[in-house]
């Protein structure tokens, strides 16, 4: 009977471990000013959620694993029309291929942004030199372009490169270092960009 209960002791104990370190690497929520720009988008990556408005961990290597993982479903949960964009599955022309966040080492943290726009039947595209490098691709520019102004949702996470980041030399498997490359991705209604923040 003790060597049951004793066994039963250590597999509460290991759950009860478990747990408490699964809590402790979760993504935390960004500021108060950052969260102003979250307004009714979230953005799901395997393994740690809805990363709408958060920092994304550097714990778990999620910040390199990140670098790897395909293309966040967007959710638009109160999407007055199109039950599509409320499940995630974001239907359109796509401008440019997704490119995952892969912020240059010692550059701090970078905002990646998610907007969506009403497009009101314009025909969306980008201009030669915007398809040949994203360096080319301005914001402000695309929005004046179309005639766009405020958006209808808008969500960011943030990260930084995963060697700035505390548990930077744990090893992923399957995994290749990042290019150092600042990455932007575009959709026709759902815009992402991508902006550096030096904290």
């Amino acid at each position: 009977m003790r060597l049951a209960t004793a066994a039963l002791f250590v597999g509460l104990a290991m759950v009860a471990t478990g747990s408490q370190k699964e809590e402790l690497c979760a993504p935390e929520a960004v500021n108060v000013t950052d969260a102003d720009f979250c307004k009714g988008l979230e953005v799901f990556y395997p393994e740690v959620g809805n990363i709408g408005c958060m920092v994304v961990p550097s714990c778990n290597s999620y910040r390199q694993k990140i670098t790897l993982w395909p293309q966040p479903i967007v959710k638009f949960p109160k999407a007055s029309e199109g039950t599509d964009m409320q499940k995630g599955a974001i239907q359109g022309q796509e401008l440019t291929a997704y490119q995952p966040p892969t912020p240059p080492p010692h550059s701090g943290f970078h905002r990646y942004q998610f907007s969506v726009y009403l497009q009101e039947g314009k025909a969306i595209s980008l201009l030669p030199e915007e398809n040949a490098a994203r360096g080319f691709w301005k914001m402000d520019q695309f929005l004046s372009r179309f005639h766009l102004s405020e958006p209808e949702a808008s969500t960011q996470f943030m990260t930084q490169n995963y060697e700035d980041s505390p548990d930077a030399h744990v090893p992923i498997r399957g995994s290749s270092k990042p290019k150092d490359k600042l990455k932007m991705s575009g959709f026709a209604l759902l815009v992402c960009v991508h902006l550096a923040h030096h904290l």
